[in-house]
């Protein structure tokens, strides 16, 4: 049968900074794992794709496969879930594909959306004649090897050493084997599927790889990425967008607030779960599309979003910029009341905004404010938000005027 692909999607991508993990997060209006995906699922010498995802990324891996050019994901098998390493989370997928018996894996991280059709096939050729091999880049810096006190130990041939990248490509059977081989020898240290090869006494052959399947690593890999998709002649236009919600506090023992459940001795009255911070966000990203409002949108009148998780809402208007090829710089929201005090959850709130928006956490602002016990808020009788958010757009290509 055809080869399948191994996404590798579980890790937290610590280095990428504060935010989602680096595989959800948007790049050029997509998140960076649907992009990888796509190259995966069109490529017509890949049967089947599996992902293998943290447990707590559920919702971000929805959301990702939700914005796939249509019919794509019914190549999709289920995903199966990371474990406290890349090495256990790669043999946890290979575990899961066990009863699709394959010929061959390809597995790839997914933070390296820029990976071509024509790596692809090497990788599927690579896989078939060796049974084992990766794709390298020539090194054009000089490496050293250094000491415990930083002298240099030798220097190698630069003309010998290549810079390892994925889809790495490997006889299926036995590459599950390795690993199964390492877990039963507690080796545990390997960063790559090659490096387990070597070790399981594979012989690992190398293929011409590509110096532009870069890996995103670190926050500063994200504008250069976006510059590579969109082009610099490309022209954004900034929109800005403003939102606001009011609830009536009823019955109830807690309030939803920024995603986030906070006890309260009241509760809020709304047809939803009466969020009024994503509410108001959701309404100041749908004003920077002028694109109508929450009501529009998800109408109270509709008996389906009946006390409905207003994350939904928030999501909906993200993959809206998402769809039009746009960006969300920001996200600022204020909330208005005597009580709940906003301070105990700010961080929770910023951090669940958020995941939500596939944002980093210094894209999100949260404040809160009373109103000196003036009108409603002020009397307790309920509770408010307004929120603002800032919006890239491409620009539409203007007509050339015409000539009398």
């Amino acid at each position: 049968m055809a080869a399948v692909a191994l996404i590798v999607a579980a890790g937290r991508g610590s280095r990428a900074g504060d935010g989602s993990p680096k595989q959800y997060r948007s790049l050029a209006g997509k998140p960076v794992l649907t992009r990888t995906l796509e190259a995966f699922l069109r490529h017509p010498k890949v049967g089947k794709t599996l992902v293998v995802i943290h447990p707590d990324d559920r919702d971000l891996y929805r959301r990702s496969i939700a914005v796939l050019p249509e019919g794509l994901s019914e190549r999709l098998m289920p995903v199966a879930y990371g474990g406290e390493t890349r090495q256990d989370s790669v043999r946890n997928g290979l575990e899961a594909l066990s009863g699709l018996a394959p010929s061959s894996v390809l597995v790839h991280d997914a933070a390296r959306p820029f990976v071509s059709g024509a790596l692809i096939d090497r990788a599927v050729e690579a896989a078939e004649e060796w049974g084992a091999a990766v794709p390298g880049v020539a090194v054009t810096d000089t490496i050293k090897v250094v000491g415990p006190r930083s002298e240099v130990v030798s220097t190698p041939d630069r003309a010998s050493l290549r810079a390892v990248q994925t889809p790495q490509a490997f006889d299926f059977a036995s590459l599950l084997a390795a690993h199964r081989k390492a877990t039963a020898a507690d080796q545990r240290n390997f960063t790559d599927d090659g490096a387990l090869a070597e070790w399981a006494g594979l012989t690992v052959h190398v293929f011409e790889g590509d110096s532009l399947n870069t890996k995103l690593t670190q926050a500063f890999d994200f504008p250069e990425a976006e510059r590579r998709l969109r082009g610099l002649s490309m022209n954004y236009v900034t929109r800005f967008g403003t939102g606001f919600d009011v609830h009536a506090f009823g019955e109830g023992d807690h309030v939803w607030l920024g995603g986030i459940r906070v006890p309260h001795d009241r509760g809020a009255v709304a047809h939803s779960d009466g969020d009024v911070i994503l509410h108001a966000l959701t309404d100041a990203v749908l004003g920077a599309l002028a694109d109508g409002d929450i009501g529009t949108h998800f109408p109270p009148s509709d008996p389906q979003w009946r006390g409905a998780s207003s994350d939904r809402f928030l999501a909906h208007a993200v993959a809206l910029v998402q769809a039009r090829g746009g960006l969300i710089d920001h996200l600022d929201a204020t909330l208005l009341c005597e009580k709940p005090r906003l301070g105990p959850y700010r961080e929770a709130m910023r951090q669940r905004i958020a995941e939500i928006a596939g944002l980093r956490l210094d894209q999100v602002s949260m404040k809160a404010t009373t109103t000196e016990r003036l009108g409603f808020t002020g009397r307790s009788e309920g509770i408010a938000a307004q929120a603002a958010a800032t919006v890239r757009l491409p620009e539409p290509p203007r007509e050339a005027p015409h000539e009398s």
